[in-house]
């Protein structure tokens, strides 16, 4: 692609600088996530109610948390050093979690340094979509190819979370993601630019300028956290269904996990390539109508190939409605980019809180294999909801 070289001149060490810290941020990330319930179960000693009213009450504190301080950083301030804040919180994050094993301080002070903390990656997407408006890049490319940088780091980090976990203990492993989020702190920084806040007009109303009174905002919230409702759920259910059901191999979900984040990469990137082209619409109905084709084919396939071949459409639906769906949000708000890149990670943290839920009740009444249908059933509503929603 002859724009990746013109890009990379023209942005230099700022397009670098955002790629890597977005890798860098997405790699400690990577780190704590996929371990969290194995250190909550063994060195925390937590019973399973326990361990999944930390993650209802983690996600429900980073909606709120993060929320409050994206309607402050559209309105004041410079949200780089809004990032420099969330990035220090991550810091004192990890290490609470390296040395403390204790559930009531984690839930409480932990959750909270965790919503500060999650913030910081939205934040680093709305600083970057501002910096691409204010110097006239190409801004759809700009931030597909940063959102493959979380892609990388999900390929990269769970291997090594687990492998650090189980060869050298917790404490190191989040020793080592608070070391990264250092690293992350200074390239902030040093290299990221500062961005002037766009003023609003005086006369528009709380709701415009929130998104939520826009019926499309609204619509496409519902249809995002139903995407992200879909994708949870499997993720939580597939390594239990495939080896109690299926009888296949435990290593496989690591395989099928690492198989689609690194599909999903190149399905970024192209999405970012050919959205002018055809759309924003077209291009989330067509990921969608590939997550329909995902979850119908998991009721129907049942083989390790066939498994494996399925990733091809996970990764175009997750592939693109991570990138391409965030954007949407931002030309639906526009001028609100904090408000709308949070909107989008809302919606996906609603969408692990109604998973859990759901997946939860499912499987254990009914079975892993009612699961998928009801995912099935989810997908093709949320195909509907998404077809409604205007094209920007």
């Amino acid at each position: 692609m002859l724009w990746l070289v013109t890009m990379g001149r023209r942005l230099n060490g700022v397009f670098i600088a955002f790629m890597i810290v977005a890798f860098m941020i997405g790699v400690a990330g990577a780190l704590q996530a996929p371990t969290l319930s194995l250190f909550l179960s063994r060195e925390v000693g937590a019973q399973p109610f326990w361990v999944g009213l930390f993650y209802t009450v983690n996600a429900i504190a980073g909606i709120l948390v993060s929320l409050g301080l994206a309607k402050r950083s559209d309105q004041q301030g410079d949200r780089k050093k809004l990032i420099m804040f969330c990035c220090l919180m991550a810091v004192g994050n990890a290490l609470l979690f390296a040395f403390n094993r204790h559930y009531l301080t984690l839930i409480t002070c932990g959750v909270m340094l965790a919503s500060l903390a999650s913030t910081a990656m939205p934040q680093l997407f709305a600083l970057a979509r501002e910096y691409a408006d204010s110097s006239a890049r190409e801004v759809v490319m700009f931030s597909s190819i940063m959102r493959a940088q979380i892609s990388v780091a999900w390929v990269v980090g769970p291997p090594m979370a687990f492998m650090l976990a189980l060869n050298y203990g917790f404490t190191a492993m989040y020793a080592i993601a608070a070391g990264i989020f250092v690293i992350s702190l200074v390239l902030v920084a040093l290299w990221l630019p500062s961005v002037k806040r766009i003023e609003q007009p005086a006369d528009i109303a709380v709701t415009e300028v929130s998104g939520w009174g826009n019926k499309n905002v609204r619509m496409l919230f519902i249809a995002s956290t139903m995407m992200w409702t879909c994708n949870t759920m499997y993720i939580i259910d597939m390594p239990l269904w495939i080896s109690s059901e299926l009888g296949l191999p435990d290593s496989l979900a690591g395989v099928l996990m690492g198989t689609a984040a690194g599909l999903e990469i190149p399905a970024m990137i192209l999405a970012g390539y050919y959205v002018k082209r055809f759309g924003k619409r077209k291009m989330m109905v067509s990921a969608v109508a590939a997550g329909v084709v995902f979850y119908v084919g998991l009721i129907v396939f049942h083989s390790r190939e066939a498994l494996l071949g399925l990733q091809i459409f996970n990764a175009i639906f997750i592939g693109i409605i991570a990138g391409i769906g965030m954007l949407w949000f931002q030309d639906l708000m526009p001028g609100r980019a904090g408000s709308a890149t949070t909107l989008f990670t809302n919606s996906i943290s609603t969408g692990v809180i109604l998973a859990g839920v759901i997946q939860g009740a499912l499987a254990q009444s009914f079975g892993h294999a009612k699961v998928y249908w009801v995912i099935a059933v989810l997908s093709l509503v949320t195909l509907f909801l998404t077809s409604r929603v205007k094209d920007v």
